[in-house]
């Protein structure tokens, strides 16, 4: 590790770590807070906070931001007349209808077949980081050896 001398004081200069590690912003965890407070009083059962945050903010939204008609409302609109948009209410069901349709489709080809779970364990190793996301959650440094 090198050191930094200042004055004739010498500091030991923390090692670079990877990049992404930084925490979120203190705004983007009370929004996270804010929208996990909503969804834990409507998903009852045995449903996780990233389950939960997953599939609103990644699953439905995603869906919902594909969709032509939801961008003009937004753009032409209040949020207020936004939120009373009758295509808002049926694109919600139909991103709701099509995540079901997708995950189950995906789930029921992974559970049928060993080449689907073999091809996504090598997507969660190889660009899907799990291994690393294991060992950073674990309080590994990346690049430590195995």
């Amino acid at each position: 590790m090198q050191q930094l001398t200042v004055g004739g004081d010498a500091e030991t200069l923390k090692p670079l770590t990877a990049t992404g590690t930084g925490t979120l912003q203190e705004k983007e965890k009370a929004q996270l807070a804010e929208i996990l407070a909503k969804l834990n009083d409507l998903f009852q059962g045995d449903v996780t906070d990233d389950d939960q945050l997953i599939y609103v903010n990644n699953v439905l939204k995603g869906k919902l931001m594909e969709s032509e008609t939801l961008v003009q409302q937004a753009n032409h609109n209040s949020k207020q007349q936004f939120s009373n948009s009758p295509a808002l209410q049926q694109a919600i069901l139909d991103a709701v209808i099509d995540a079901f349709e997708a995950h189950t489709t995906m789930s029921k080809q992974a559970l049928d077949s060993a080449k689907v779970r073999e091809g996504l364990k090598e997507v969660l190793l190889g660009p899907g980081q799990l291994y690393e996301a294991l060992r950073g959650r674990g309080g590994y440094q990346s690049g430590a050896s195995a």
